[in-house]
């Protein structure tokens, strides 16, 4: 299981369950946090692998990689 903070599984958790909203792609700040108290949680979950975001149209999308898929699974979270 990833080494990261219990807020940061949080974070995770929070986007996981609002992706069905946004074609399995969150909008960072759309339903889910988005403020300066969560870009900590979001570089610690890039650096272990379980998310990408990039920037379009300066919005930033959150995607879930096949390690965030699979730390989901063990966490028991809804596919």
């Amino acid at each position: 299981m990833a080494k990261i903070t219990e807020q940061s599984k949080q974070v995770f958790i929070a986007y996981w369950n609002d992706r069905g909203n946004w074609s399995d792609t969150p909008l960072v700040g759309g339903n889910v946090g988005g403020g300066k108290k969560e870009r900590g949680n979001l570089t610690q979950l890039k650096r272990a692998g379980l998310i990408v975001t990039w920037v379009d149209e300066g919005l930033t999308w959150l995607e879930f990689t096949g390690l965030g898929k699979v730390f989901a699974q063990d966490l028991g979270l809804k596919s």
